[in-house]
């Protein structure tokens, strides 16, 4: 097999990531090699746990060749992790183990070149502390990029935050006309590149029903200028539309993607209309990033009922 390799980190250790791996695995056969930097012994624990068999096949990090590479076994980087039992609480007495498996995962992929990358779930509170608002900031940091964009993917629809985890409080500071311009830009060269053609896109407001009873509200100052300069060359872009009226059926039939202007804005819909059925995808990166759209789900760990949908999305995806 000499398709490009899946790079795919754990993350938290406590997660339901390697089980929703397993029944990933389970259900599909996959043209590119499969590899995931994770704990051998935690693999072989959780495995043995939820009752899955899988050989593994343990390589290097410093492997340059994947021609020899399928997915009979699970290829394996292994990092080192000590733990008393399987399924602990998430603390942060993992985030080592966690920030080495990035380290070596990014590390591995700009050594090889390579393009397709999946992380599992990590907590925010305990592994990103503050430091950055999620992943998609965190990896943005390790790489040096300073324009990213979170876009929650489905071939039906689409959306896209304009800011990320962010409190509410503080979401009317971060809107900008030039961050608007670099969140379309992005998105606009993603579906060119993956499908040959410019998105119609809608954008939100940020008040309800895009009013307000003060002068100079956002969608006066940023986001209405910020929608015609861009219509200038992107005929395909429409708002600013009231949060509660674009998501309804006859508006999205008309859009590709949807750009709100804060997390829950897009995402609670988005959840709503497809489940799990959703892929996470990291705009401006060297490489494509995806993550399935759950979070650790410490409360389902051990129990087997996890749907791997978004995972199996995901790998799917990037199989091409």
């Amino acid at each position: 097999m000499s398709k490009e390799p899946i790079i795919i980190v754990g993350g938290e250790p406590n997660s339901i990531f390697l089980e929703i791996f397993f029944k990933s695995i389970k259900a599909n056969n996959y043209k590119s090699p499969l590899i995931i930097i994770v704990s051998k012994r935690l693999l072989q624990d959780q495995m043995k746990k939820l009752n899955f068999s899988f050989k593994i096949n343990e390589i290097d990090k410093e492997l340059k060749s994947f021609s020899k590479l399928n997915n009979k076994k699970i290829n394996l980087i292994n990092v080192d992790y000590k733990f008393n039992k399987c399924f602990e609480k998430i603390t942060s007495k993992s985030n080592k183990y966690i920030n080495e498996t990035f380290e070596i995962a990014l590390n591995f992929i700009k050594q090889n070149n390579l393009s397709k990358f999946i992380n599992g779930p990590v907590s925010k509170k305990s592994f990103l502390k503050g430091k950055t608002l999620g992943i998609t900031e965190y990896l943005a940091k390790k790489t040096k990029r300073k324009k990213v964009a979170m876009l929650i993917f489905n071939k039906s629809l689409s959306v896209s935050p304009l800011t990320t985890h962010l409190a509410l409080k503080n979401v009317p500071k971060k809107i900008t006309k030039q961050k608007i311009y670099n969140q379309v830009n992005l998105i606009n060269n993603f579906y060119k590149r993956k499908f040959n053609k410019l998105p119609r896109i809608g954008i939100t407001g940020l008040n309800p029903h895009c009013e307000s009873n003060f002068q100079n509200s956002e969608e006066d100052k940023i986001i209405i200028p910020a929608i015609k300069k861009l219509r200038e060359n992107h005929k395909k872009i429409n708002g600013p539309f009231p949060a509660d009226t674009i998501f309804t059926k006859s508006l999205l039939k008309k859009y590709d993607v949807i750009i709100g202007m804060y997390h829950d804005q897009v995402l609670s819909p988005m959840k709503a209309l497809f489940n799990f059925d959703a892929i996470n995808i990291t705009l401006g990166l060297p490489f494509t990033r995806i993550s399935p759209d759950h979070g650790p789900n410490y409360s389902m760990l051990g129990k087997n009922l996890s749907d791997p949908k978004s995972l199996i999305q995901a790998l799917k995806f990037l199989d091409k």
